[in-house]
This record gives structure tokens, C-alpha cells and sequence, in this order.
């Protein structure tokens, strides 16, 4: 009697970990899928550019010489964070926003569809 009670036990043990093993494959692939067709929403003073990380935080910003701000943050095409470092004499087509100070603080690495969207300050 004890072995009927604790083979059920196991198949309803089994099925809740397969279940719970497809529902976190599904939740896995969700935010890559959204990415995939949404379109970052970018702040009103951004600015596009193309930008080359010379030595950090050395840049150059449209051919001319400029510098990244203290904290600055360089979001990839995925919206993931970059490190200046790693994207070292790279062409990469960007928007971009400054600081109070002048420097480059804020910049968004551009996939396809962003790039043929026109900025609202662009004409």
C-alpha cells in the first residue's frame, strides 16, 4: 500500500518539475524576443554620433576629440551595459546625451532599426 502512495507521489513530483521547468524556459526567452522588436525611447536632448573609444575615457565624438563623464554608461544594442574598455577603436553609430559639465554621460549603442529612426531634434 505504502508503494502505490509514493509512485503517485512521484509521477505529480516529476510532472510539477517539468512544468515548472518549461515555464522557466518561457520566461528565459521573453525578454530576448521583446528586445527583438522594441525601439528604446530615447531622452528629448539626445544627440546622434558616431563615436570611437580612443583610451578611455578619451573618445572621439564625430571626428573631434571629447571626453566620457565620471559614471558615464554605454548601453549596447541589447540595452546591456558596455565597457568602455571593450569597445576600443570600434566605429559605433550612437545617441548620446551630455552632462551639466559638457562631457558625454550618457550613450546608446544603436541596432538597425534605431539607427533608420530620426531623431525629434533631427531634420
Amino acid at each position: 500500500m505504502n508503494r502505490c502512495h509514493q509512485s503517485a507521489t512521484r509521477r505529480s513530483v516529476r510532472r510539477l518539475a517539468s512544468q515548472i521547468l518549461g515555464a522557466a524556459a518561457l520566461l528565459a526567452l521573453a525578454p530576448a524576443a521583446f528586445a527583438q522588436f522594441n525601439v528604446r525611447p530615447f531622452p528629448p536632448n539626445a544627440e546622434r554620433g558616431v563615436m570611437v573609444v580612443i583610451a578611455p575615457p578619451v573618445i572621439q565624438m564625430n571626428g573631434q576629440e571629447d571626453r566620457l563623464s565620471p559614471g558615464s554608461r554605454i548601453r549596447g544594442a541589447n540595452n546591456l551595459l558596455v565597457l568602455s574598455g571593450s569597445v576600443i577603436g570600434q566605429n559605433l553609430l550612437v545617441n548620446y546625451v551630455r552632462d551639466p559639465m559638457g562631457l558625454v554621460h550618457e550613450v546608446w549603442v544603436l541596432s538597425p532599426e534605431e539607427a533608420a529612426l530620426k531623431l525629434p531634434t533631427q531634420r
